[in-house]
């Protein structure tokens, strides 16, 4: 049996948790205060994925460049593949929140949208 310990980002709380894995499964989860932390133990120890944020150059704007992120969470193995895809990103403005700049990135089905109007 393997224990980790975690602590939970499901809330402001940051609950300390500790997870027991038997056989790649997870068989509990303690110290959580409510139901997004076992879901994110279980989450985080058998698949994690992560939000990628970043930024990519706007030609002919108000500001010089766009924060972006991803629309879902991607595996976090991919985290890297994705940054290499946004180096030397280039949009026009104006941008809007929610706009696409990279459709499935990296191959992970997964959009790079605008987080911030650029005018």
């Amino acid at each position: 049996m393997e224990t980790r310990e975690l602590i939970c980002i499901g809330c402001p709380m940051g609950c300390p948790l500790k997870v027991e894995i038997n056989n790649g499964e997870v068989s509990s989860v303690t110290g959580n205060t409510c139901k997004r932390g076992d879901d994110y133990a279980r989450k985080e120890v058998t698949n994690p994925t992560r939000i990628v944020t970043s930024s990519v150059i706007v030609e002919g704007g108000s500001l010089a460049a766009v924060s972006v992120k991803t629309k879902q969470d991607i595996p976090k193995g991919k985290i890297f593949d994705i940054m290499k895809a946004l180096k030397g990103v280039k949009v026009q403005a104006p941008v809007h929140i929610g706009d696409v700049i990279v459709s499935n990135v990296a191959d992970t089905g997964v959009d790079i949208i605008a987080t911030k109007n650029v005018l």
